[in-house]
């Protein structure tokens, strides 16, 4: 029986250590991930998906890993495509929000290291309702496609 009882608190915590997905209030945060770095790199991208039942705004984000940390948001205007910081990004209630390469993305400026494929590092978030969440951010291969890492199938 104790035996038993090891084995099922074991698999638990592993499971637990490998959960992907995080809650701030009645936002669901899936998946934070950024691709690997050069070591010369000063900037990198984050990505995830955010789900508000009741409406939200990302307010803000932030991490040691940078010195300053940014929603942007990237659109064609015309036949350029432009990077623009957002001061909130709107959470509509019962929407799922992706935040992707070529979209809304989290920008670490200043990194302060290379990001190296297999870690993890801290992310934390600012919601209007939701409040603060802390997220691990899991770093995937440089080459990692939006597609390929937004399933996360070794998550």
């Amino acid at each position: 029986m104790f035996k038993s009882l090891l084995g099922a608190a074991a698999l638990l915590a592993a499971l637990t250590a490998q959960a992907h997905e995080f809650t701030a209030g009645d936002v669901r945060i899936d998946h934070p991930w950024a691709r690997a770095t050069v070591a010369t790199a000063r900037n990198a991208g984050a990505f995830l998906t955010l789900t508000s039942a009741k409406g939200d705004q990302l307010l803000g984000v932030a991490s040691p890993v940078a010195d300053k940390v940014e929603v942007h948001e990237m659109k064609m205007e015309g036949n350029v495509m432009k990077m623009r910081p957002l001061p909130a990004l709107e959470l509509p209630a019962g929407k799922t929000v992706e935040l992707v390469p070529g979209g809304y993305h989290i920008m670490l400026i200043g990194l302060k290291r290379q990001l190296k494929e297999g870690e993890r590092f801290p992310l934390v978030l600012t919601f209007a309702k939701g409040g603060r969440a802390e997220v691990q951010v899991q770093v995937d291969a440089l080459t990692a496609q939006p597609a390929a890492a937004a399933k996360h199938e070794h998550h």
